[in-house]
Parts: C-alpha cells; sequence; structure tokens
C-alpha cells in the first residue's frame, strides 16, 4: 500500500499524462474548443428567436447561458467514461498492477484530469457567451459560487462516467453515456421554461437535478432570487460525488483483481 504522500505523487502523474494525452489528439482537442463555441452560437442565434423564456421574461441568451456551460462540460466530463475503458482494455492497467499504488488513484486520475479539462471549455462557452452579448450582473463572489457549481457538476458528472467506464466492457458501450450526459438539459428548465412542457417532461424537469443547479446559477449571474434551489443543487452534486467515486475505486479494484 502507498502512503498519502506517495498516493498523492501518483495521482499528479496519472492527471499529467491525462491532460497530456489530451493534447497530442488533435481532432479532440479542436472539438473540445470548438463544440462549447458552436453550442453557444447554435442555441443564440439559430433556436434563440423562435424561443420565448416565459414568466421570467429574460432574454434568451441570459436564459439559456446557464445551460450551455454545464452542457459544455458536461459532455466532456461524461467521455471520461471512455477513456478509462480504453485503459481497461488496452493493456494499461496490466502496467499499474506491477506498482505500487492505491486502487483508487487510478480513477481519481481521470477525474481530476476531467475536472481541469473541461471546466476550461465551459469557460471557452462563457468567453463565447459575453461576445455574444451575454451581460451578467454578477459579483466576485457570485463567479466564485458559479464557478464552484461548474466544477462540482463536472466533478459530479466525471465520477459517474468513471462508474459507467468501469462497468462496461467497451468503449463503444462507455460512450452512450456521454449521449445521457448531453440530452438531460435538454429536459429541464434550462433550454425551454419547464412551464411550457406537457405534464409529465414538466413533473421530470421540474425535479431533476440539473434544473436547481442552472436556477441557482441563473440566480447568481442575474441577481435574480434563487428561493432553495442552492441548497437542493448543493445537496444534489455532493451526493453524487460522495457516491460515486468510493464506487469507481471498488469497480477499479474489482476489474483488476479479475483481470479485466
Amino acid at each position: 500500500m502507498s502512503t498519502p504522500i506517495t498516493a498523492a505523487g501518483d495521482l499528479s502523474r496519472l492527471v499529467v499524462r491525462d491532460l497530456r494525452r489530451e493534447l497530442r489528439v488533435l481532432d479532440g482537442l479542436i472539438v473540445n474548443t470548438a463544440l462549447p463555441v458552436m453550442i453557444m452560437v447554435l442555441f443564440v442565434y439559430v433556436f434563440g428567436g423562435a424561443i420565448t423564456t416565459g414568466s421570467s421574461g429574460l432574454d434568451y441568451i441570459d436564459f439559456v447561458v446557464p445551460a450551455v456551460l454545464l452542457m459544455s462540460g458536461g459532455y466532456g466530463a461524461a467521455l471520461t467514461a471512455v477513456t478509462i475503458s480504453d485503459d481497461m482494455t488496452g493493456g494499461m492497467i496490466d502496467r499499474f498492477r506491477t506498482l505500487p499504488i492505491s486502487g483508487w488513484v487510478v480513477p481519481a486520475g481521470h477525474v481530476v484530469a476531467s475536472v481541469i479539462r473541461n471546466v476550461a471549455s465551459s469557460a471557452i462557452a462563457l468567453a463565447a457567451a459575453l461576445l455574444l452579448g451575454f451581460r451578467p450582473d454578477a459579483t466576485l463572489a457570485d463567479w466564485a459560487l458559479v464557478l464552484a457549481l461548474v466544477i462540482g457538476y463536472v466533478l459530479a458528472m466525471s465520477a459517474l462516467a468513471a462508474v459507467w467506464g468501469l462497468l462496461v466492457r467497451s468503449s463503444q458501450a462507455a460512450g452512450a453515456f456521454s449521449f445521457f450526459v448531453l440530452f438531460l438539459p435538454y429536459v429541464s428548465d434550462g433550454i425551454v421554461p419547464a412551464e411550457t412542457m406537457p405534464g409529465v417532461l414538466r413533473a421530470f424537469a421540474t425535479h431533476q437535478p440539473l434544473t436547481p443547479i442552472i436556477e441557482t446559477m441563473r440566480g447568481l449571474l442575474l441577481d435574480l432570487p434563487m428561493g432553495s434551489s442552492g441548497a437542493v443543487a448543493t445537496a444534489w452534486l455532493a451526493g453524487t460525488v460522495v457516491l460515486a467515486l468510493p464506487v469507481a475505486a471498488v469497480l477499479f479494484r474489482r476489474r483488476t483483481a479479475s483481470g479485466g
């Protein structure tokens, strides 16, 4: 067993490895840079003129920015399932078995690298929104809380993706998780107001995890009342991370102990 100090060193080296691997894949780097901008342009210029924001009375760009920030970071975070699945099936884990590293370090390395990479993706989306006319009213403290929410969301999605990538047996199956994460914001209060949806969808959109996160970000960025959404969002994110990370560590140990 490694000590906490050596485990921290192992973790940092695996994070650097994952980030370097991402930088060396040119098409992936282009997608991670261009996709947030394309999503923002799509919603503001293509959909924005046809969608009303209901009782909120907001301009569409102000309404949709929080959801697009989460979409930009969440989609990339979901691809953690693919990277960890590739490691499990591509022979890299056989090398890790010969090293004195803790079982939790490998999935944690993927998750931490994903957080760094995809928070940067959300920052690119925010820069695009500002260029397109988004004008937030947030204070410095509000921005800090928005950043914490984005980090929390990317961390939660990365942890869930790690669990999924360890459960499935191929990178193709692992990639299916990204479609779920990309679809989830559409059935929330982020793209169109939940009040405009039919009964069953409205109930789901109102009570699913992304809605309180988006409402909290919208309130922080635009100085709007948030009610209890901040506490609900924090509970969802903290609960997901606390449950998913230990499960990923256990699954990794079982997969490596059984030979993958």
